[in-house]
């Protein structure tokens, strides 16, 4: 898939609907505008100055929990994602990735920008190291929570997210996310998220 100025027009506005429901994260939102107005095609991973990935926070049905992987090549407990491999719908790329990775049944990806994240991969079997623009969503189980750990992943594993955003030896993103989670739980009209 290729990627047009109309698509990324729509993930600019996406971007800036994200930025004034976080304001505090303007410096960050910043850095996505950059990349996608820049020249080369934000969606692939040969586009070395940095490319667009998608993850979730795959969360239980009951809301409290979400399942991590331990990541094979980072060896760091983590949220499901990966590249979007010219996939121009971040959300679908989200959702595909929580599939391969968990085997869960019975996934649904919410609507809009849950975070964003911007992090630096270390050089790895001939790959320089390169910049990944995370954007993330959230993608809730069904009533199946028989996960299936694929080659991508030491293990799999539920996780109680209030817990986890206590916890300093977490990676820092997957706490910040948990705690994103738990204020809308208390306040869902606090981090409500537009369609699209």
């Amino acid at each position: 898939m290729h990627d047009s100025p109309g698509q990324r027009d729509a993930f600019a506005t996406s971007l800036r609907a994200y930025a004034a429901r976080w304001p505090g994260e303007s410096d960050c939102v910043g850095l996505f505008l950059d990349l996608v107005q820049a020249p080369g095609n934000p969606y692939v991973r040969e586009r070395l100055q940095g490319h667009l990935t998608a993850s979730s926070l795959v969360v239980s049905r009951d809301g409290q929990r979400t399942l991590l992987t331990h990541h094979r090549k980072l060896g760091l407990w983590l949220q499901p994602g990966g590249h979007a491999d010219g996939d121009t719908d971040l959300g679908r790329v989200a959702l595909r990735e929580a599939r391969e990775e968990t085997g869960l049944a019975g996934l649904v990806l919410e609507p809009g920008v849950f975070d964003l994240d911007r992090h630096w991969i270390p050089e790895y079997r001939g790959v320089p190291a390169h910049w990944h623009y995370d954007v993330r969503y959230i993608v809730r189980a069904g009533t199946d929570e028989r996960f299936t750990v694929s080659e991508e992943s030491h293990d799999l594993a539920w996780r109680d997210i209030a817990a986890l955003a206590a916890d300093p030896a977490m990676d820092a993103s997957l706490r910040r996310m948990a705690g994103k989670w738990l204020a809308r739980r208390q306040d869902p009209q606090a981090v409500r998220l537009p369609a699209g």
